[in-house]
């Protein structure tokens, strides 16, 4: 098995579970804030800015990126000492990605599933859920009060989403930039794992 996995996610319907669950039963790493940790630790900026700076945009520079319009250094590297920090953060984000994406693995959010959109051996699932159950898992991680959850979940997919489409020529969410799209509100996060894992095995089989 030589996948890549990508989960995107909305936020509270389980994606980080269910990608770190696929990951174990696989046997293969798993990055969600992980890769802000990975990221830092190859560019050598501080890990405090890849944490501020998650899944928010700035510029658009990912399509630039995939055109080839933005020229590597002579060690091959994206990032150059005169970018603004805002294109550090982001471009290293990318760099890490296409790294890790040379061995099988699960990688969460970060517009991966674009960053690796031609590679063959990458498949892509978006996992929704319904309002109810993404309530009550957020308010079961995070200390926040009830009237106040809904809009929570609203900002942070809104600012997911225009992180994505910012940065990329796709919509977020979007059907058909994905394998398969689950509301593991129907499914539960087993049952989530279950029909991804399912499809990879089916997948390889017909490839």
């Amino acid at each position: 098995m030589k996948n890549v996995i990508t989960i995107s996610r909305e936020f509270g319907s389980g994606g980080h579970e269910i990608g770190k669950m696929i990951a174990e039963k696989l046997g293969i790493p798993f990055y969600d804030k992980e890769l802000l940790s990975e990221a830092a630790k190859r560019s050598g900026l501080c890990e405090d800015l890849f944490v501020r700076h998650d899944e928010t945009y700035s510029n658009s520079l990912l399509y630039s990126l995939v055109m080839g319009s933005y020229t590597p250094t002579s060690d091959g590297r994206i990032i150059s000492d005169n970018m603004p920090i805002n294109h550090k953060i982001f471009l290293a984000q990318f760099d890490t990605i296409k790294e890790l994406s040379k061995e099988p693995c699960v990688i969460v959010g970060r517009c991966a599933d674009y960053v690796l959109k031609e590679h063959t051996n990458v498949l892509n699932f978006f996992i929704v859920g319904n309002i109810v159950e993404k309530k009550r898992r957020i308010l079961q991680r995070y200390d926040i009060e009830k009237d106040k959850v809904e809009d929570f979940i609203r900002k942070t997919d809104k600012r997911r989403a225009s992180y994505y489409n910012y940065y990329t020529d796709m919509r977020w969410g979007e059907a058909k930039n994905y394998d398969l799209c689950i509301n593991s509100s129907k499914t539960g996060l087993q049952g989530a794992v279950d029909i991804i894992l399912g499809y990879i095995e089916q997948k390889n089989k017909k490839d």
